[in-house]
């Protein structure tokens, strides 16, 4: 079955599940599942029983999609994200992706738990992702290209959409929140970077680091979706004194940044 069939035949199966079709597709990352409770929900599916979905294996991600509105928009959350570092391809990845813009999904909104490597970032800050880096070491458009899904040779001179980017700026002004714009760099993982590779991640532009992200952006600007994007700092390699870091404690920053990161999603979703 080519990826077009599989992408169409998932869609309609998600569909005979929901009343509504959803017009914003929302992925969460490592311990931000809060904004889950400022839906108004109408139905979840896990994804154990969507055809040709993978499962999240990752702790700190359900593994579910949720249906539901935010305002008056519509919304698709995936609550748990699939990463290449799982052994999982490409387009097994941003699959889900493809999923939203078959059902109607015209916006997605992305966040991530990430590392810092901008010296002038903090634990717990919020930074709007204005631009990537790619350095995965497979790219999802790699191989034949179905013109249905998109072109052949993607401009990405705008991957992250300024009007999305100024409205959130605008919301977290008006929530006194502190927020940073800056440049994600998308790394395959699964290990943290050590003190050399943060601070050469920051020499080439990046202020933050993930294990995420990219390929769906990718993806969605490839099917034509408006995006944007938001990381959560959990932790920073921007010393010269090599800092420990585990899974657990990026879950810790995470939660405890959530809910301002929920409240301005939530915020931006409803002015959309």
């Amino acid at each position: 079955m080519s990826l077009y069939d599989k992408i169409q035949a998932t869609a309609a199966f998600i569909q005979t599940k929901i009343q509504n079709n959803p017009q914003v597709g929302i992925i969460l990352g490592s311990g931000l599942g809060g904004l889950i409770d400022m839906i108004e929900k109408e139905a979840e599916l896990h994804y154990s029983q969507i055809p040709n979905f993978p499962v999240s294996t990752v702790e700190g991600h359900d593994g579910k999609l949720v249906f539901g509105k935010i305002g008056n928009k519509q919304v698709m959350l995936m609550a748990g994200r699939f990463h290449y570092y799982e052994g999982y391809s490409m387009e097994e990845v941003t699959f889900p992706v493809r999923v939203m813009k078959a059902l109607g999904v015209d916006t997605v909104v992305v966040s991530n738990a990430s590392g810092g490597t901008n010296p002038t970032f903090k634990i717990g800050e919020l930074m709007i992702i204005r631009d990537h880096i790619n350095l995965f070491p497979e790219h999802p458009l790699r191989g034949k290209n179905d013109e249905r899904l998109g072109v052949r040779f993607l401009d990405m001179s705008e991957p992250y959409n300024p009007e999305l980017i100024a409205m959130a700026k605008d919301i977290a002004a008006e929530q006194g929140v502190e927020v940073k714009t800056g440049v994600y760099i998308g790394l395959q993982g699964p290990t943290f970077e050590t003190p050399a590779e943060y601070k050469w991640l920051h020499t080439i532009g990046g202020d933050a680091v993930g294990m995420s992200t990219v390929p769906e952006i990718i993806v969605a600007r490839h099917a034509g979706l408006k995006v944007f994007a938001i990381s959560v700092i959990t932790d920073l390699g921007v010393t010269d004194v090599p800092v420990k870091i585990s899974h657990q404690e990026v879950l810790d920053a995470a939660n405890a940044a959530a809910p301002k990161m929920a409240a301005l999603v939530d915020a931006l979703i409803r002015k959309m």
